[in-house]
């Protein structure tokens, strides 16, 4: 997932060699690309609200937002892109991409 996420801030611009597992601080904000980019991982977290986990909500609404473990959100986030990485076997991985996905409890 992190490797996921160094792609898509190379993509922004953003140096992937900054991108680093938020694991243990949950959300980690990268500046300097075109967009800003915000990576948040909420594995650790049985529900999560953003506000409560320290998200600068005006940066996310600037820039792209990645969560890791997007079901554990405490409220819905309607249109967001879905990106699930399944492990294949073999070292190979599946990549699906769904637009307009919901997250969250509703």
């Amino acid at each position: 997932k992190t490797a996921f996420v160094r792609g898509l801030a190379e993509g922004l611009g953003v140096d992937p060699g900054e991108v680093t597992s938020p694991t243990f601080t949950l959300v980690h904000e990268y500046r300097g690309g075109r967009l800003p980019l915000i990576h948040i991982d909420l594995y650790r977290l049985e529900r999560a609200d953003l506000d409560e986990i320290g998200l600068d909500q005006d940066l996310a609404d600037q820039g792209v937002t990645a969560v890791e473990w997007p079901e554990r959100l405490s409220r819905t986030i309607r249109g967001a892109i879905s990106v699930t990485i399944s492990d294949t076997g073999f070292e190979t991985r599946s990549i699906q991409v769904v637009t307009g996905a919901t997250y969250g409890v509703p």
